[in-house]
C-alpha cells in the first residue's frame, strides 16, 4: 500500500465531583496537513461550550482555544478526522557531525537541541550512548540510540505519569511512548543531533479489515535532523515513522503537544476519560 485513509475519533470527557463554574482549555486534537498527510475533514465537538477560537502555535500546531462559563459538571470534546496518508520516499541522506554541529544549523534548530526538565537525562548515561555511536555517522547513531533504549526499557502502562521525566523513567527501566520518547530526545540532544517531539496517532492493526473500528490510544515518535530533513523514528516499537502514524503535534517535549490542557474554577476534583477508535476506509 501507498496510500492509507482513516478516520479517527479521539473522546476526553472531564466529569467534576461538584459543579464547576468556569474553564478555559487549549485542544490539540486536529491532524495535520503536510506532505504525506492530507487531513480531508476535521470536526471538533464541545459539550458545553461558551466560545471557542483556533490558531496555530509557535511550533506549527493547529489549537482550539475554549471556555465554558456557568456551572456544569463534566466537560466533553470529541474529536472526529478522516486523514489520508500517502507513501513518499525517505529523504534521509548521509549527513556529517560537521554538518550538525556547524553555527548555522545550531542556531537555527536551537530549540531543538536544548535539554529540558522532561528530556534531560544525567551526564553518565548520555555517556553510555555516546560509546555503541563511536565511529557512527548520525544516522547509524540514532538507531544505534534506538536500539540501546529499546533494550533497556520495558513497555509497562500505568508505571509513569504525564510529568514523569526521562531520567527517571530510565531509572526504572520502563514506561510507555512518551516515556521511550522523551529518553531518546535526551540521547539525540546530549549527543548533537537535533530532534523534537511528536504526537498523534498509530494505527493498531495495518492489516485490519476495511471499516473496522479499533480500540487505539495517542501515541508519540521522534523526529532528528538529518541537515536536510526531518526524519520520523518510532523508538516505542523501534522503526521508522511509516503509513500508520498520523501526525497531530509536534515541539521540544510533552508539554508543548498535550492533546487537552487548561485551568478551570472550583474545588472539585476531575476525573478524565479517554477513548480513541481508528477505522480504516482505504
Amino acid at each position: 500500500m501507498t496510500t492509507c485513509r482513516y478516520r479517527i475519533v479521539h473522546t476526553s470527557s472531564y466529569h467534576y465531583t461538584a459543579p464547576v463554574s468556569a474553564s478555559h482549555n487549549e485542544v490539540r486534537m486536529t491532524p495535520l496537513t503536510e506532505p504525506g498527510q492530507t487531513t480531508l475533514e476535521s470536526r471538533l465537538r464541545i459539550r458545553p461550550l461558551s466560545w471557542s477560537t483556533t490558531y496555530r502555535d509557535y511550533w506549527g500546531t493547529h489549537v482550539t482555544a475554549l471556555e465554558t462559563s456557568g456551572l456544569h459538571e463534566a466537560l466533553v470534546l470529541e474529536a472526529i478526522s478522516t486523514v489520508e496518508r500517502d507513501e513518499i520516499a525517505a529523504d534521509c541522506e548521509p549527513v556529517t557531525w560537521e554538518s550538525l554541529r556547524a553555527a548555522q544549523t545550531r542556531d537555527l534548530l536551537y530549540e531543538y537541541l536544548q535539554t529540558r526538565p522532561r528530556t534531560d537525562l544525567p551526564a553518565e548515561v548520555v555517556e553510555a550512548f555516546a560509546a555503541p555511536a563511536s565511529g557512527l555517522d548520525p544516522a547509524a547513531t540514532v538507531e544505534a540510540v534506538v536500539e540501546a533504549i529499546g533494550a533497556h526499557l520495558d513497555y509497562e502502562a500505568g508505571v509513569t505519569e504525564a510529568t514523569t521525566a526521562a531520567a527517571d523513567a530510565w531509572a526504572a527501566g520502563k514506561g510507555v511512548c512518551q516515556d521511550f520518547v522523551h529518553v531518546t530526545l535526551g540521547a539525540l540532544r546530549g549527543l548533537g543531533v537535533p530532534a523534537r517531539y511528536v504526537s498523534g496517532y498509530l494505527m493498531p492493526d495495518a492489516d485490519a479489515p476495511l471499516g473496522t473500528s479499533l480500540a487505539a490510544e495517542s501515541h508519540a515518535w521522534v523526529e532528528w535532523w538529518d541537515g536536510r530533513a526531518w526524519c520520523g523514528i518510532d523508538p516505542t516499537n523501534r522503526r521508522p515513522v511509516g503509513l500508520g502514524h498520523i501526525t497531530v503535534a509536534r515541539g521540544r517535549d510533552y508539554e508543548d503537544v498535550a492533546p487537552f490542557k487548561g485551568v478551570y474554577l472550583g474545588d472539585a476534583e476531575a476525573d478524565l476519560t479517554v477513548t480513541v477508535t481508528i477505522t480504516r476506509l482505504s
